[in-house]
């Protein structure tokens, strides 16, 4: 015999918890199971351990999906002004970084007790380290077998998030529960990652390593000003992290490592002002030493400004405002911060995120095709589609 629930919900992340807690406030029996004995983990370790628990300027334009208008409904029903009243209630402590993005002041433990917490009060049963086995339906219901015995629920919700980061966790349980219910999948790769290289780029930034600029990093029409950073395998910060979401492999990407300036011009106009001061005086000037020296060395040039050409240094200026790289690939799911690709949103209920022709089977959070930007968008897009979830499963 197995025990029974009106909701089984699989996964114990950020969505998950969400989910479940608001279902059974709702006054449905809930369990949310989970194969790993630490429950949240990407909640734990996000954001350098404060967790980025959202963005005060979420927008549908800031989520990559196949269909764009899927996450519309879903963020204007669980707004991050919502979730930041929650937090208040709980005397979270909290703090805006920049660009909208809001951390805790002490800990993202802080996140995961206020969830685990409103799960307790709502009554919902929360087991750890057990891990599904198999999935039926029967008669409507779904049946699933574990590690610690049968349960069955006359709904199943599946919020085991994607492929990242594997050390904590990651499986590709909720991609395999779509394909048995004939549901179609987006291909999954790393996303919000950092890029790498195997030619003398590497080299280049080994020796680089630990520098940041504020970088305008762009890969096709899109674009992002941030942070960028040298690392012993390639590039990284936010704007790198940001562009790896629309980068493909064989495509270029653009570096602007001075955006406040066209180069040429003020390398020409230092000329005339200061003739003798030297090529490395002047980049230092607006970018770090080093990088400067690295450039120069890349373009074979040195001296002074009265020694150079007005077309040297006019081409000077844009191979620093206008740096093509082309990375051999990312750090992968090793590293990366999300999942792109995941169950089509084709296949899903906008308005309840219940799978097309299987009534009761919902999938929530990052196992969905839906991706955000850096800085807090995709834990507003789990608490987004599980609010909106149990307010489905609630309503029958």
């Amino acid at each position: 015999m197995s025990q029974q629930f009106d909701v089984v919900i699989v996964g114990a992340g950020a969505a998950g918890l969400m989910c479940a807690f608001q279902a059974g406030q709702r006054g449905l029996s809930v369990l949310l199971i989970d194969h790993a004995r630490k429950i949240a983990e990407k909640i734990r370790i996000s954001g350098g351990g404060r967790c980025n628990f959202t963005n005060i300027h979420t927008r549908a334009e800031a989520f990559l999906c196949h269909n764009p208008h899927f996450v519309k409904s879903a963020l204007a029903r669980y707004t991050a002004a919502d979730f930041i009243d929650l937090v208040r209630q709980h005397n979270i402590p909290f703090h805006e970084k920049k660009l909208g993005q809001l951390f805790c002041d002490s800990s993202a433990q802080d996140i995961i007790d206020m969830l685990v917490e409103n799960c307790q009060r709502a009554g919902v049963t929360i087991r750890k380290g057990c891990a599904v086995t198999e999935v039926r339906v029967t008669d409507g219901i779904y049946e699933l077998s574990t590690e610690s015995g049968n349960v069955s629920g006359t709904s199943l919700v599946i919020a085991t998030g994607g492929l990242s980061i594997p050390k904590i966790g990651a499986t590709g349980f909720g991609y395999d529960i779509a394909r048995q219910f004939g549901l179609a999948l987006v291909p999954q790769r790393a996303g919000l990652v950092p890029l790498t290289f195997t030619d003398e780029m590497k080299q280049r930034c080994a020796a680089l390593s630990g520098l940041s600029v504020d970088a305008c990093v762009s890969a096709g029409k899109t674009v992002f000003e941030e942070g960028m950073l040298f690392t012993h395998r390639g590039l990284s910060g936010p704007s790198i992290l940001q562009i790896s979401s629309y980068w493909r492999e064989g495509e270029q990407v653009a570096v602007n490592l001075v955006p406040e300036h066209k180069l040429g011009d003020s390398l020409k106009a230092d000329k005339k002002q200061h003739p003798k001061q030297t090529l490395h005086a002047t980049l230092s000037q607006v970018l770090p030493k080093r990088l400067a020296a690295d450039i120069l060395e890349s373009a074979q040039m040195e001296g002074r400004l009265a020694d150079c050409a007005d077309k040297q240094l006019a081409a000077l200026g844009d191979l620093i405002n206008d740096w093509h790289i082309s990375p051999s690939g990312t750090e992968g799911y090793r590293t990366a911060e999300v999942t792109l690709g995941g169950v089509d949103t084709d296949a899903l209920d906008a308005r309840t995120m219940q799978a097309r022709g299987h009534k009761g089977l919902y999938f929530i959070g990052e196992v969905v095709d839906v991706t955000g930007h850096l800085g807090g968008y995709n834990f507003q897009w789990a608490w987004s589609s599980g609010y909106i979830c149990a307010e489905a499963l609630a309503a029958g």
